[in-house]
């Protein structure tokens, strides 16, 4: 009998290690079918999906609701599984070098657990070779075991987008590999079982792991161009939207926009592709040069704020600034890798006085993970407000909403470029990216 029928048949558990915007989906979507168990290290994020509660706010109490699944905080449980899918988070340091801690550390969990005849997938986002040189020899030191002979390894990377809720888990295709051709038709049937839109079966591990660092490589450079182009037309005097608007009207034009680039993937990603390949001695000059333009966009931003404040006669250090929106992206809640915080430090630098306000995102959270508050009742006498992510709500507000939050001569500006230029410059010093 095939792994995957013991599965069906329920005479075997799948694991899933890290319950976040990634994980814990999974779960939900494999408990539909099967038996789970969902790991993750922190008891008190536990508890809430106990409660049935998403601790990340994507997904409502419903998606919980008639799921064979077990949580757990406790290591010694996740020995009951077969199958064992492995969803950490996977970011950098302050150096920018990729930051292995949670996915060797689950590694080792799984590795401690580990039988014969079992499955490990890895789902966190990686450079190509980290699943076989850095997380296998874990796996087989501490469980005696080796893998094709005793065990199954395979890739199968993450393509859930926060806050998209038309491509879902289930509708997104879906890449996955194998450590041989059994263990890739296995793991090939189970995630199938979950999804609509199918797999695509890369021809191994590395290529899979590859294909997801690229997929955010590519649009980081496509961003980084216009961040590019909108600093070049900034100094022309010539707006980068109308320009882009333009330009789209060509049928293969691709329609990027400039930004902010933050949060967990894009701005992520490129660093463990540039890592690996100057481990191999390549020293990649175009993944390297789009980091740099989005990593300095804040700072970008900040100097044209305060030159704006000057040139309506304010001196920045006496001036007061409100950004609106913290989260990495509109109408979701994870503030992880925002660069709107970079942009409110380099506001700072300039003296500027700055409130936050961010409905989505948990003032407690971006207290603890930057040391910052976000303001729980704006002010009406802010000389500058900078939109800085495009929630629903700002894009409703209008022009007597910003009024009476600011002074005379007040600035906007409008990061996402969700206000009309002509009809809000009429009435207020407006600029966008």
């Amino acid at each position: 009998m095939s792994f995957y029928k013991d599965l069906q048949e329920r005479k075997k558990k799948i694991c899933v290690v890290g319950l976040g915007y990634v994980g814990l989906p999974i779960a939900l979507e494999f408990a539909k079918y099967f038996d789970v168990i969902g790991f993750d290290i922190k008891e008190d994020r536990v508890e809430q999906m106990r409660n049935g509660e998403d601790p990340s706010k994507e997904l409502d109490a419903s998606a919980f609701k008639k799921k064979t699944i077990h949580f757990t905080s406790d290591p010694e449980e996740i020995k009951d599984a077969h199958f064992y899918v492995v969803a950490v988070p996977t970011d950098i340091d302050d150096s920018r070098v990729p930051n292995l801690k949670p996915i060797l550390g689950a590694s080792r969990s799984v590795g401690k657990v580990l039988k014969k005849g079992d499955y490990v997938v890895y789902e966190s986002t990686v450079y190509p070779g980290c699943t076989e040189e850095d997380c296998l020899p874990i796996l087989e030191e501490l469980s005696g075991l080796k893998v094709n002979k005793d065990f199954k390894l395979g890739y199968s990377p993450e393509r859930i987008v926060p806050g998209d809720k038309t491509r879902t888990l289930t509708k997104i295709t879906k890449i996955v590999s194998g450590s041989d051709s059994d263990s890739l038709k296995q793991i090939g049937k189970i995630y199938n079982h979950i999804l609509e839109e199918g797999i695509h079966k890369a021809s191994s591990i590395k290529v899979a792991e590859a294909a997801k660092v690229i997929e955010n490589t590519q649009r980081d450079l496509n961003i980084s161009l216009m961040n590019e182009l909108s600093m070049i037309f900034d100094r022309l005097n010539i707006d980068t939207n109308e320009v882009l608007e333009a330009a789209g009207t060509k049928w293969n034009f691709l329609k990027f926009y400039p930004g902010l680039v933050g949060g967990h993937c894009i701005s992520v990603d490129p660093y463990y592709l540039l890592h690996k390949s100057k481990q191999l001695g390549i020293d990649p000059q175009v993944i390297a040069a789009g980091r740099r333009i989005n990593d300095g966009m804040p700072g970008f931003v900040a100097k044209k704020a305060a030159q704006m404040l000057i040139e309506q006669g304010k001196n920045p250090g006496e001036s007061k600034a409100l950004i609106m929106g913290v989260t990495f992206k509109e109408d979701v809640a994870d503030i992880r890798n925002s660069k709107v915080i970079d942009l409110y430090r380099e506001l700072t630098s300039y003296s500027i006085h700055v409130h936050m306000t961010d409905e989505h995102a948990s003032p407690n959270e971006v207290a603890h993970e930057y040391g910052i508050s976000l303001v729980d009742q704006t002010s009406t006498d802010y000389d500058l407000v900078i939109v800085a992510v495009g929630h629903e709500k700002y894009k409703h507000m209008n022009i007597d909403d910003y009024k009476s939050i600011t002074k005379e001569n007040p600035i906007l500006i409008d990061l996402k470029g969700i206000y009309d230029k002509e009809k809000w410059e009429k009435t207020m010093t407006y600029w966008r990216l």
